[in-house]
């Protein structure tokens, strides 16, 4: 069992910058893909980035791309999502989620953390 605590959401204007966590409690995070995803109010859940558990590979939404940045300290056992030129459109609760396969697809994540909200005025 791997549990994963989000922090870092908070309210910001257009063009802002947030920086997310997800930490892993009990368990090293280095075993694992980690991925972060996002849910809208009245939207469905949707894959923002991940990254392989060395860090070499990683992916991001065509939303996001250029403007949000994935990547691990296993060191720290945590993961980050750098995220710049915030825009309204980004404004969800943001999950972090941990499998040991490589992939993007949420279905195929074992672990979730409870989120943590990120809201971007304009």
């Amino acid at each position: 069992q791997v549990q994963l605590v989000e922090s870092g959401g908070g309210l910001v204007q257009a063009g802002g910058s947030l920086r997310l966590s997800c930490a892993a409690s009990e368990r090293t995070l280095s075993s694992y893909t980690v991925g972060w995803f996002r849910q809208a109010p009245g939207k469905e859940r949707e894959f923002v980035a991940t990254i392989s558990r060395t860090g070499i590979t990683t992916h991001y939404s065509d939303s996001v791309k250029g403007r949000f940045t994935i990547s691990r300290d296993n060191a720290k056992n945590v993961v980050y999502l750098q995220m710049a030129s915030l825009k309204p459109e980004d404004t969800a609760e943001y999950f972090c989620a941990a499998t040991v396969r490589y992939t993007y697809y949420s279905i195929e994540y074992e672990y979730w953390g409870q989120g943590t909200q990120v809201t971007v005025s304009s």
